[in-house]
């Protein structure tokens, strides 16, 4: 194994949070600034950004070969070494103190909706839904997977929501695109709070599916940090 894939696994296994590879490349740099001239150093802090990304995609297919008992995922955030999900089972014994909670059917509806029509407001929400979000709304961002995003610029300024970077974490997501059927479901017409005669809406698990996946938002999973 090369310089360079042996201190992108020490990197990514001591760090507790995701790391991109411009990270990498400055902390590369400081290990040179910190220990003066060394060739060993010095020829990894050449290292570009894109280059370093190639390593960890190598490092990762190379993981999911070898069926080995962590996983290298990328996600919006960058970088970071998990358990596989097939050893769930025996990591969660670790810790039979903290069951993971799991959002509930209603929270992941608001969820789904946030995550596909961002920047929403919550009166937008609630004409979808037909029932008060407040309670849900409150949740989601005590889980970090919904944040406030500003302000609409309508009468009365009221709150805009959007995801936040570990929901894209979470999900194992790089980008919004990603997203399950994307495109189709950022194009349904929904209800707009204030509206004198609401928009049709296709009902979301009645959008059309593409390329064989299921029009459905992210399926219901525990957010709890990953075993390590």
């Amino acid at each position: 194994m090369s310089p360079l894939f042996r201190v992108l696994e020490a990197l990514l296994f001591a760090s507790d949070k995701p790391m991109s590879p411009a990270e990498c490349v400055k902390h590369f740099k400081g290990a040179v600034e910190a220990a003066g001239e060394n060739v060993d150093l010095a020829d990894l802090a050449k290292c570009k950004p894109a280059e370093v990304a190639l390593a960890l995609g190598e490092l990762a297919a190379a993981y999911a070969a070898e069926q080995r008992g962590f996983r290298l995922i990328e996600s919006g955030a960058g970088w970071k070494v998990v358990t596989a999900p097939e050893t769930a089972p025996w990591v969660r014994q670790l810790f039979p103190e903290n069951r993971p909670s799991r959002l509930s059917p209603s929270a992941l509806e608001t969820l789904a909706l946030v995550a596909y029509r961002q920047p929403i407001t919550r009166a937008d929400i609630e004409v979808v839904r037909g029932v008060n979000v407040d309670g849900v709304m409150q949740t989601l961002l005590e889980r970090g997977v919904v944040r406030i995003a500003g302000r609409a610029d309508v009468p009365g300024r009221p709150l805009l929501y959007g995801t936040t970077e570990f929901f894209l974490e979470h999900f194992a997501l790089r980008s919004l695109d990603e997203l399950p059927n994307c495109a189709e479901l950022r194009r349904v017409e929904l209800p707009v709070a204030g509206q004198s005669e609401a928009q049709p809406v296709l009902p979301l698990d009645e959008v059309p599916a593409t390329n064989g996946t299921e029009a459905t938002p992210p399926a219901e999973t525990a957010l709890s940090e990953e075993a390590r």
